[in-house]
C-alpha cells in the first residue's frame, strides 16, 4: 500500500534525559539515522545494489537449510499436517515482513530492526533487538553450516563413493570431533564478503537460481511417487504437534529479513526494501509448502524420523537409483552455501550499525577504503560463526535462531505502532493495511511460536539475554554515543 505522505516534521525527540531511567530510553531520531546511513569509521559503505539484487539477499538467506533439512525434523512432530505447521510459521512471517517492509522504507539503514527499536522505544530496548539479532544471524549461519555438511556427504557419497567421516564431519556429542564441513563453508563465505558487497550479491543471484531450480527438480520427481494414503492419519499428534514443528519450522523463513541489513548499500531503498521483502518472502512460501506437501506424499511421515538429507533421500527412493538424488544434493550444496553468504552478510551489518551507535567496540564499524565493506567485522564474524558450526548439533542451534528471531520480530511489530503513534505524518513508501490490527496479529504469532519451543530453548535464551544485559550495563550504556552527547 503506497503512501508518499508530506515532508517530514521536525523530530520531537529531544537530547535525552541524563537520569537513569533517561539513558534506558534515549531514542535516536529517524533523520539521524538515515542522515548517517554508510557512515563508518574510515570510509563508506557504497550504493550499489538493485531491487532485484535485494529480493535475491532476501530468498538467499531464507531458502536453504530450513526445507533441505529441518523438514526431516520437523515431520515426526506434525505428520503429514507439517503443510499446515508451514502456513503457521509462514503467517507469522508475513505479518512481520509487513511491518518490516513499512520500516525499511522509512528507515532504510543497516541495522534492521535494531534501529527501528532505537527510532522508536529507545535504547535498551534497542541493544536487546540488537543481541536477538546477533543470535538469529550469527547462530542461524552456524545452523545452516551444519546442514549443508549433510548434503555434501550425500554428493560425495553419489560421485566419487566415499564420505567424510562421522569424526570429521559431526559435532562433539553426535559422533565426532569436529564439523569440518561447516567451518569450511564459513570461512568460504568470508572469502566472497571480503571482495565487496555487489561481488557478493552476483554469486548469491546465481546460488539462488540453482536452488530454485533444485526444489522444482524434487517436486517433479516426488510427485511421480506421491501415494495419497501417506494422507490419511493426516494430524497423528494433534494440534500440540503441529504447534512444536511450526516453531521450529518458523527457522525456515529466517533471512527475509536479510534485504533490510542492506539498507546502506541498495539504489533505492525506501523503494526497493519493501518491494524485495514481500516478492522474496512470496516465492520462498509458496516452494515451502508445495516442496513440503510432495515430501510427504511420496514418503510415510513415520520414515522422516532420523533421515539426514531428506529430499535426495526420497528422491534416491522414488527413482529407484542414485543418480537423481545426487543431484538434488548438489544443488542443495550450492543453495544452502548461499544462505551462509547472505546471513553472514546480514550479521556483519548488524554489528555495523551497532558499532556506529557506540554499542559495541569501533573495530566493528570500520570500513575499508579498498573494498567499501567492513573487512575487520567480516573476519571476527566469520570466524566466530565458523567455530561454532564446527562444534554444536545442528537442532541446538536452529531453536536457539528461532527464539531469538521471534522475540526480535515481535519488537519490530510493536515499533511499527509506536512510530505510527509519535509521527504519523512521516513519509512511508509502504504502509500496512488495516492501521495496528496486523501488527497486532504478527505479535501473537510470533508470541505463539515462541512458547512452541522447549524448556531447554527457553533457558538458552534466558542466558544469552543475560549475559546481553550484563555487557549492555558494563559497557554500551556508558559508551554509547548518545551518551557522550550528553556530556
Amino acid at each position: 500500500m503506497l503512501d508518499q505522505g508530506a515532508a517530514p516534521p521536525v523530530d520531537d525527540t529531544t537530547t535525552p534525559k541524563t537520569s537513569a531511567l533517561g539513558a534506558l530510553v534515549r531514542r535516536k531520531p529517524v533523520e539521524r539515522l538515515v542522515e548517517e546511513g554508510g557512515q563508518g569509521e574510515g570510509g563508506n559503505l557504497r550504493r550499489s545494489l538493485s531491487m532485484w539484487q535485494l529480493t535475491m539477499i532476501s530468498i538467499g538467506a531464507t531458502l536453504g537449510t530450513g526445507i533441505f533439512v529441518v523438514l526431516g525434523g520437523a515431520v515426526p512432530k506434525a505428520g503429514p499436517a507439517v503443510t499446515i505447521a508451514f502456513v503457521i510459521a509462514g503467517l507469522t512471517a508475513l505479518f512481520s515482513a509487513l511491518s518490516y517492509a513499512e520500516l525499511a522504507g522509512s528507515i532504510p539503514v543497516a541495522g534492521s530492526s535494531y534501529s527501528y527499536a532505537y527510532a522508536t522505544m529507545g535504547e535498551l530496548v534497542a541493544w536487546v533487538c540488537g543481541w536477538c539479532l546477533v543470535l538469529e544471524y550469527g547462530v542461524s549461519v552456524a545452523a545452516v553450516a551444519v546442514g549443508w555438511g549433510e548434503y555434501l556427504n550425500e554428493l560425495l557419497d553419489g560421485t566419487i563413493g566415499v564420505t567424510i567421516p562421522d569424526a570429521l564431519s559431526s559435532a562433539p556429542g553426535e559422533g565426532g570431533y569436529i564439523n569440518l564441513p561447516g567451518l569450511i563453508v564459513v570461512l568460504l563465505a568470508m572469502v566472497f564478503l571480503l571482495g565487496g558487497a555487489r561481488e557478493s550479491a552476483v554469486v548469491n543471484t546465481i546460488m539462488v537460481v540453482v536452488k530454485i531450480a533444485a526444489l522444482v527438480l524434487f517436486c517433479a520427481i516426488g510427485f511421480m511417487g506421491f501415494k495419497s494414503g501417506n494422507y490419511k492419519d493426516f494430524m497423528p499428534l494433534g494440534m500440540t504437534g503441529v504447534g512444536a514443528a511450526s516453531a521450529s519450522l518458523f527457522f525456515s523463513y529466517i533471512g527475509f529479513d536479510a534485504a533490510s541489513t542492506a539498507g546502506e548499500e541498495a539504489k533505492n531503498p525506501k523503494r526497493d526494501l519493501p518491494r524485495a521483502i514481500m516478492l522474496s518472502l512470496l516465492i520462498v512460501t509458496v516452494l515451502y509448502v508445495l516442496v513440503a506437501a510432495v515430501a510427504v506424499g511420496a514418503w510415510n511421515w513415520k520414515e522422516f524420523e532420523g533421515s539426514e538429507a531428506t529430499l535426495a533421500a526420497i528422491m534416491n527412493d522414488v527413482t529407484g537409483q542414485t543418480f537423481w538424488g545426487t543431484m538434488l544434493a548438489a544443488g542443495a550444496v550450492i543453495s544452502i552455501a548461499s544462505v551462509v553468504l547472505t546471513v553472514l552478510y546480514g550479521q556483519t551489518r548488524i554489528l555495523f550499525a551497532m558499532s556506529r551507535d557506540g554499542l559495541v567496540p569501533k573495530v566493528f564499524g570500520k570500513v575499508s577504503g579498498k573494498t567499501g565493506t567492513p573487512r575487520v567485522n567480516t573476519v571476527i564474524v566469520s570466524l566466530f560463526c565458523a567455530v561454532l558450526a564446527s562444534v554444536v548439533p545442528l537442532f541446538k542451534l536452529v531453536d536457539a535462531t528461532s527464539i531469538g528471531t521471534l522475540f526480535a520480530f515481535g519488537l519490530v511489530n510493536i515499533a511499527v505502532i509506536v512510530l505510527r503513534y509519535t509521527r504519523p505524518d512521516m513519509p512511508r513508501t509502504f504502509k500496512v493495511a488495516l492501521g495496528p490490527v496486523f501488527p497486532i496479529l504478527g505479535l501473537g504469532f510470533c508470541v505463539y511460536n515462541m512458547f512452541g519451543l522447549d524448556a531447554a530453548t527457553w533457558q538458552y535464551f534466558g542466558g544469552w539475554m543475560a549475559a546481553g544485559l550484563v555487557f549492555y550495563f558494563l559497557y554500551g550504556i556508558r559508551r554509547s554515543r548518545l551518551a557522550s552527547e550528553q556530556k
